[in-house]
């Protein structure tokens, strides 16, 4: 089996909702969703060092600024047995053998709990460097499986696609052309746990049939057009939102709906949050445009970062 001789830096890009359906709670514990992935030019670097002693995986974590705007106090704290990338190493190797020793320097940009994917988009990169250092043991369906073993956002970012609707738990992925988008990136300086959110959403979904089983919205015209044209057009706008918006306290919901009402006033086309939260999004025309918001928006809160989409 082939290895590595020599150190490899891989890009993970941070990813955004566009547009995010929550549907029913499945018999597995997950929701099904509809959503709208794009991947974007900003994230973290992983770089995967060779050493010589066999089987062993030190991964070193180095966050900047950026991965720790939403001051949370347990970025360092995680044992590396919980770390994702450790996790993604060691079924890769449970399921192909691959055994060179490597220490894996990740260097955090995606806020955490920023709703932007860092850890899924880290451990996609881990699957894929492992498999090009070990000569491409796993094909593109058996990557998809262990990817989906990581967790739902994960197989997006094995995909080549830079944009997809996604369905299912987050395992069916349909790539989506779609045009080149400025965006504002703006976090409020808090996390937004996900699980928190799913519960947050079904208890608000229960309240509001007062008590009954919750009835789940039908599917939005944009996933139901877009299914079959595959193509992103930047009209479709109008028929996107977030079904997380409504369900958090007030305190956070006033915050994010303060910050998508300023990027649409500053000329956004578009804006929302992105997963779960806590990051919201402006969808610019122009760089320029962008970049005049987060100068404004940039007075007010710490991280504002100005990025596009990425295009094949």
């Amino acid at each position: 089996m082939p290895v590595l001789d020599k150190q490899l830096t891989v890009f993970a890009p941070a990813k955004l909702n566009l547009h995010l359906v929550v549907g029913e709670k499945r018999s597995d514990g997950f929701h099904n969703l509809e959503s709208i992935f794009l991947k974007a030019d900003f994230g973290d670097t992983l770089s995967f060092l060779p050493v010589d002693d066999q089987n062993s995986i030190k991964i070193v974590m180095e966050f900047g600024e950026d991965a720790c705007i939403t001051g949370n106090s347990s970025l360092t704290d995680i044992p590396q047995e919980e770390n994702i990338i450790y996790k993604a190493v060691s079924l890769f190797r449970s399921k192909t053998g691959f055994c060179q020793g490597l220490i894996i320097k990740a260097e955090k940009r995606i806020p955490a709990g920023g709703g932007l994917g860092g850890g899924s988009s880290d451990a996609a990169c881990a699957l894929l460097a492992l498999n090009q250092i070990a000569g491409s043991p796993l094909n593109f369906d058996r990557l998809l499986e262990l990817a989906a073993a990581l967790g739902s956002d994960v197989p997006f970012f094995i995909h080549e696609t830079n944009a997809a609707l996604v369905t299912g738990r987050g395992e069916c992925i349909k790539p989506l052309k779609t045009p080149r988008m400025f965006l504002t990136l703006v976090n409020p300086g808090f996390p937004s746990d996900t699980a928190s959110a799913f519960r947050l959403l079904d208890n608000y979904r229960l309240q509001a049939s007062g008590g009954n089983k919750t009835s789940i919205p039908e599917s939005p015209p944009f996933t139901r057009q877009r299914s079959a044209s595959l193509r992103l057009r930047k009209k479709d706008f109008t028929n996107m939102y977030n079904d997380f918006l409504p369900v958090f306290p007030e305190r956070e919901k006033s915050v994010y709906n303060g910050i998508i009402a300023q990027l649409m006033e500053l000329g956004a086309c578009f804006a929302s949050l992105s997963g779960s939260g806590s990051t919201c999004f402006g969808v610019f025309n122009g760089k320029d445009s962008a970049e005049n918001a987060a100068l404004v928006l940039g007075k007010k809160w710490k991280f504002v970062r100005v990025c596009k989409t990425l295009l094949k």
